[in-house]
């Protein structure tokens, strides 16, 4: 039976992923869509193959995710919302395992360093893998009683492995945030609550620059939550940023901040103005 792509929603991952667990916590109804990298589930959004795209953007203990910042404003796609997902690793292994018999560990390279120190204790060797529950995967195929992944608990369910430990994570607060990706942008009269608008610029290459380009959300009290920049070539020529402010520019003073920063930079990308999850402080 076909399934009705207005009703998908890809992620990049394998099933079990926690791109997976964060799409089924927003969005329960929907059908997923499993990807193999960030651009392909992009692209199933693009191409009209899935209605919404869940993609992490930073995680609380590893950062910013590499690449989306690059990726995003040459997707065509908006940002409609956000989604906070806490992130509780799980030691899996086959059926038949045991801490005793375990030897090996496999799991994304992230993953690995925020165990590092129960991995340490337990005498584990650490490979890397392309990411979580592929390494869940890999170890159900693999049948192999010394070896483990580390995944989320959907990844036991998906692929049949037994948990050996669960919260494996050395920092007990590990949250990734997400952001849901359309083909059409929100209507900001249909928005309630709070809202935050996401945008990337390049400032010009002269003195001052960026202080200048954000002078006027400071005068005109917009409040800033994120500023990072990143380059979207080799060539270090170049600095892109990215921001979230909260409110969007159908009010005076972000029309006006907005306004300032215009003419200080080469351009603005508006990535989408949504409603927020999780407030900030």
């Amino acid at each position: 039976m076909t399934k009705n792509s207005d009703n998908i929603i890809a992620f990049q991952g394998e099933l079990g992923a926690y791109s997976h667990m964060a799409a089924l916590a927003k969005f329960p109804f929907m059908d997923v869509l499993p990807c193999p990298s960030f651009e392909e589930a992009l692209t199933a959004v693009q191409k009209g193959r899935a209605r919404l795209a869940m993609i992490p953007i930073e995680n609380s203990t590893a950062g910013r995710v590499a690449d989306i910042h690059i990726l995003l404003p040459g997707s065509g796609l908006y940002i409609i919302g956000e989604h906070f997902e806490p992130i509780h690793h799980c030691l899996l292994a086959t059926q038949d395992a045991t801490e005793k018999t375990l030897r090996r560990v496999t799991s994304h390279v992230q993953a690995l360093g925020q165990c590092r120190h129960k991995l340490i204790e337990m005498g584990l060797s650490r490979e890397a893998f392309t990411d979580t529950a592929g390494s869940a995967k890999y170890v159900a195929e693999l049948g192999d009683n010394s070896i483990a992944g580390i995944a989320s608990k959907l990844a036991a369910e998906v692929y049949g492995l037994k948990i050996i430990r669960e919260n494996l994570q050395d920092e007990g607060d590990n949250t990734t945030r997400f952001v849901v990706l359309s083909r059409e942008a929100n209507d900001i009269a249909k928005l309630r609550g709070d809202l935050m608008t996401s945008f990337t610029f390049e400032v010009k290459n002269i003195p001052a620059a960026l202080y200048k380009a954000l002078g006027g959300f400071a005068t005109n009290m917009v409040n800033m939550t994120k500023l990072e920049s990143y380059y979207e070539s080799d060539s270090f020529t170049a600095t892109e940023f990215y921001a979230d402010i909260i409110g969007h520019e159908g009010t005076e003073n972000v029309a006006r901040a907005m306004e300032e920063l215009r003419f200080h930079t080469k351009q603005v990308n508006i990535l989408g103005t949504y409603e927020i999850e999780r407030k900030r402080a």
